[in-house]
């Protein structure tokens, strides 16, 4: 069996892609993949440090205003359908799927006017341009929000959830933070911004030291590496010795196990892994994503109670702590969220999206 993946230009679109390929490598170890994305994107590097045989296009997004811009990605589209055509025509895969991201728009588009069983795989509630224009040429659309269904044709979208979700719950045993310094059986909380972290989350968490000392909770904190120096400058002196500062934290779905709330980026990847393990949260949505996409998916779980969403507008070290305390200084709201949150996790995903992929085939 040979299948074609594409997706990039964030994490966010490579990991599903990853933890679907590993899920039809467990039931076909023979199965051969390719890897179509950007030889300047994110998932060039990631791909091929996964062994997975990569080849690249050329492609540019499109400006959601009247840009002259657009011609020149129209052209770069044009190019990278033929592109894509002679890799697949080499390939001859058995089905392609895209995670996202503009570099799926020529792959799966030349896939599907090949005549190739194709999918698209959604993971936010609210479908890119990208993923939108596709659903019209593909076998089926795939999702992890019930928000994003009315935004493709009906009959063509699957619920699959995000197959990130299947990779966390796979993970048997954790690894401890006492590595850390921090202690084994005390309430945990893990913040963190993205891989690049994020300045107003930093700011709180600088902001709300002081009362931090006085909490029975201890904190790991991430704060992306670009932020680490000018962070650990500003709490030289006042941090709280309940707290454990880090640049990045490599192989974060080993130690979610020992996490007890979460406090972070509503990103779909994020999502996916906190409800997969019934992580209770405080969401504050990027206001930088596209179509404020990211308030949405935190919204998803909010309105079942599953998490605490604060807007970057309204952030503040006082609010931010005052929402920890909220959840974990209550054992039965602590444990309330976490069977909510779970609830709304799809832990088959990967299988799910893999059964979907087998049906297009026949």
């Amino acid at each position: 069996m040979r299948i074609a993946v594409s997706g990039g230009g964030t994490g966010g679109h490579i990991y599903p892609a990853l933890a679907f390929i590993k899920e039809v490598q467990r039931r076909h170890p023979d199965v051969e993949f390719l890897y179509i994305g950007t030889e300047n994107g994110l998932e060039k590097k990631i791909v091929e440090r996964e062994n997975i045989p990569f080849r690249s296009i050329e492609i540019t997004g499109f400006k959601r205003k009247l840009s002259f811009e657009n011609v020149k990605t129209v052209m770069r589209f044009l190019k990278g359908v033929k592109t894509s055509k002679s890799y697949l025509k080499e390939f001859k895969p058995d089905a392609v799927i895209g995670t996202g991201g503009y570099v799926c728009g020529p792959v799966v588009y030349a896939a599907a006017k090949m005549g190739i069983p194709t999918i698209i795989h959604e993971q936010n509630s609210l479908p890119g341009i990208t993923n939108k224009f596709l659903s019209k040429y593909v076998n089926k659309v795939a999702i992890c929000f019930e928000e994003a269904k009315s935004h493709f044709p009906a009959e063509k979208v699957v619920f699959t959830g995000n197959p990130r979700a299947s990779e966390v719950v796979s993970i048997k045993t954790g690894r401890s933070l006492t590595e850390f310094g921090l202690k084994e059986n005390q309430k945990t909380v893990l913040i963190f911004g993205g891989s690049r972290g994020a300045a107003p989350i930093n700011r709180a968490v600088i902001d709300m030291q002081e009362e931090l000392k006085t909490r029975p909770y201890q904190v790991l904190y991430i704060t992306g590496e670009v932020h680490y120096e000018k962070v650990t400058a500003e709490l030289k002196g006042k941090a709280a010795d309940n707290m454990v500062t880090k640049p990045f934290l490599h192989q974060m779905p080993e130690y979610l196990k020992s996490i007890d709330v979460i406090v972070a980026r509503a990103g779909a990847t994020t999502i996916a892994e906190i409800t997969a393990l019934g992580i209770p949260s405080v969401l504050i949505p990027s206001p930088y994503v596209t179509a404020n996409h990211q308030e949405v998916n935190a919204k998803a779980l909010s309105q079942h109670d599953a998490a605490i969403v604060l807007k970057e507008t309204e952030l503040s070290g006082e609010k931010l702590i005052a929402a920890l305390d909220r959840i974990v200084m209550n054992e039965e709201t602590l444990k309330d969220m976490s069977e909510r949150t779970k609830s709304l996790g799809v832990p088959d995903a990967a299988a799910r999206l893999y059964s979907i992929m087998e049906d297009i085939k026949k």
